[in-house]
């Protein structure tokens, strides 16, 4: 019996990790990704590469316009931080957080898994290095199924109940890494940098950037993605 899954997808290396663990365990997977007012369309480029790579049933991009409220560096006229040092990443909640975005995102999920018969939703948030958001927190992500199995149909009728799987919650970058290595992941595919250049290089200092060069020199391989300036 085919097992339909959504995956949250947004051209990072997370959730392409997470899509790929979502297969491995058998299941379907339906990719969700969204326009919703960010910078650049870099990571929506990197989602559909990364969907087609492996092989989702339907890629879906939905259209939405967080810019109408503001209030981060990734919606609004505010610059992203660059060159921030440990400490200052886990020093509260940066201006890269967006808004409620998660809930916001996990919302269109529910509705895409009653669409298709999905009671498995999985996200690549992260609680290791998760930047300070409030939205990446095994806490939040356990109230949201509860709230899901509240407000959905299928599991109000009682056989059906959603699950929100975050595989990554606990994990370090590296240990992702090599996870999704190990499961044929192509990582030149995925783009995390939330300032990239017109042609798509990755800008190597921002907290995204900091973040993934760390993990993959924990994991002992090379990020093969394009930095400016032509390092890596």
């Amino acid at each position: 019996m085919e097992r339909p899954a959504i995956i949250l997808l947004s051209g990072g290396l997370d959730s392409a990790t997470v899509l790929a663990m979502a297969r491995a365990e058998g299941f379907v997977p339906h990719t969700l990704s969204f326009r919703y007012g960010q910078r650049h369309a870099v990571e929506l480029a990197a989602a559909e590469r990364v969907a087609r790579h492996q092989k989702v049933a339907r890629h879906v991009v939905a259209d939405i316009d967080l810019r109408v409220f503001g209030g981060s560096a990734l919606t609004d006229d505010i610059d992203v931080p660059k060159d921030s040092t440990p400490e200052q990443m886990a020093a509260g909640i940066p201006v890269t957080y967006v808004p409620a975005r998660n809930t916001v995102f996990l919302s269109f999920a529910l509705a895409y898994a009653e669409v298709t018969g999905a009671t498995d939703i999985f996200t690549g948030v992260n609680a290791v290095d998760y930047s300070g958001y409030p939205d990446c927190r095994p806490e939040y992500l356990k109230a949201y199924e509860a709230m899901a199995n509240l407000a959905t149909r299928a599991a109000v009728e009682g056989d059906r109940p959603i699950r929100i799987h975050a595989p990554l919650v606990r994990m370090t970058k590296g240990e992702i890494i090599r996870t999704g290595l190990g499961l044929g992941v192509d990582y030149s595919l995925t783009s995390s940098c939330y300032d990239p250049d017109e042609r798509g290089r990755a800008c190597g200092r921002c907290d995204t950037c900091a973040l993934r060069l760390k993990g993959f020199a924990e994991a002992g391989v090379t990020d093969p993605v394009p930095y400016r300036g032509g390092g890596s």
